[in-house]
């Protein structure tokens, strides 16, 4: 499913479709204010760091998990991630094993995950963190679950694709978002907005004023693999949040796009899909090119057929954030290294 296009209409300028959906909107709100509020968080007996949104949809927070998990490796902390596992059938608590589990049980990001730390698969995220750290974590990153009250959290990062923002800052279906912007971030910890510079600078206009704790910026950069990409003739596609977004990293790099195809987020890869586009890119000379999330999702036969671009996180002024995870999550005594 697409998001509707007057989601993205700027906050003071709201579409008719905004407007008449409003009241449904504010239903959506009233039902995220009660579940916060209702809940018991668990508090599993180690430091938990959320790495969730505001919006429904793609923001980045599978790289900012990435970028958690590295930070908090060079802490000499054992992080675990816990993920409900979207798009896939287990409910958990499952350990995901690249090996043994496909996206159909698991999902895509959590199996992309599995490639930096242990990675568990639970729809009661309270269950997975029990499991995790009896497993022997020392922290646990929430991919998602901002809104889910079921652990208690000592870190909580909001983050937004800055070009996006908070769209018109209306609830669903009304605008993107799970909770209104002002009760949300009054619990986040800090706001990590992912873009450009000039998407950082239109994100501070608009939000910059609604923002009542710390705002660390960042932007996804290429993996530096050695791919020679400049002239490379390229069929690209992308089942993300925001598929544009590849593509245009992909001609930053050089590459000659003969072809884009933007999937919905979490789209299967069936096979008679990836002929197509193989038959496409075959008779046009390019290679076939996709994201990592969506070479989660490739079936093992056309892993050797598809070209994955990886990108990482590159956060400003990382010394900061790194600080607040620091005090958040503190190597217990029982876990520090010997000097």
């Amino acid at each position: 499913m697409r998001a509707p296009e007057f989601w993205t209409t700027p906050p003071d300028r709201p579409a008719w479709q905004a407007r008449a959906l409003q009241p449904l909107g504010a239903l959506y709100a009233r039902a995220t204010r009660k579940r916060v509020a209702d809940g018991a968080p668990v508090d599993p007996g180690v430091p938990v760091i959320c790495a969730g949104n505001l919006n429904a949809g793609g923001t980045g927070k599978t790289p900012t998990v990435i970028w958690l998990v590295e930070a908090l490796r060079k802490m000499h902390h054992t992080p675990h991630v816990i993920s409900r596992g979207y798009g896939g059938s287990e409910t958990g608590p499952l350990q995901v094993d690249p090996r043994k589990h496909g996206p159909d049980r698991v999902g895509d990001e959590p199996l992309l995950l599995a490639s930096f730390a242990e990675v568990w698969v639970s729809r009661d995220r309270a269950a997975g963190a029990r499991a995790a750290v009896a497993a022997g974590a020392t922290v646990l990153v929430l991919d998602d679950g901002f809104q889910d009250p079921g652990l208690a959290k000592d870190l909580s990062l909001v983050v937004v694709d800055a070009a996006q923002g908070f769209g018109n800052g209306r609830c669903i279906p009304a605008g993107p978002l799970r909770e209104p912007v002002a009760e949300g971030l009054s619990r986040a910890s800090a706001v990590l907005s992912i873009g450009d510079a000039e998407a950082q600078e239109q994100f501070a206009e608009i939000w910059g004023d609604t923002i009542p704790c710390p705002h660390v910026t960042a932007e996804l950069q290429p993996l530096q693999t050695g791919m020679d990409w400049d002239g490379l003739k390229v069929v690209a596609f992308a089942g993300i949040g925001q598929p544009r977004k590849f593509f245009d990293t992909l001609r930053g790099l050089g590459a000659d796009l003969v072809a884009t195809h933007p999937l919905d987020d979490h789209q299967p890869l069936a096979a008679a899909l990836l002929t197509r586009m193989e038959a496409q890119a075959f008779a046009m000379g390019a290679q076939l090119v996709c994201t990592e999330k969506d070479a989660a999702r490739l079936p093992h036969s056309w892993r050797s057929r598809v070209i994955t671009l990886p990108v990482r996180l590159n956060v400003h002024g990382a010394e900061a954030l790194t600080q607040m995870i620091a005090e958040a999550a503190p190597l217990a005594p029982k876990v520090q290294v010997r000097k």
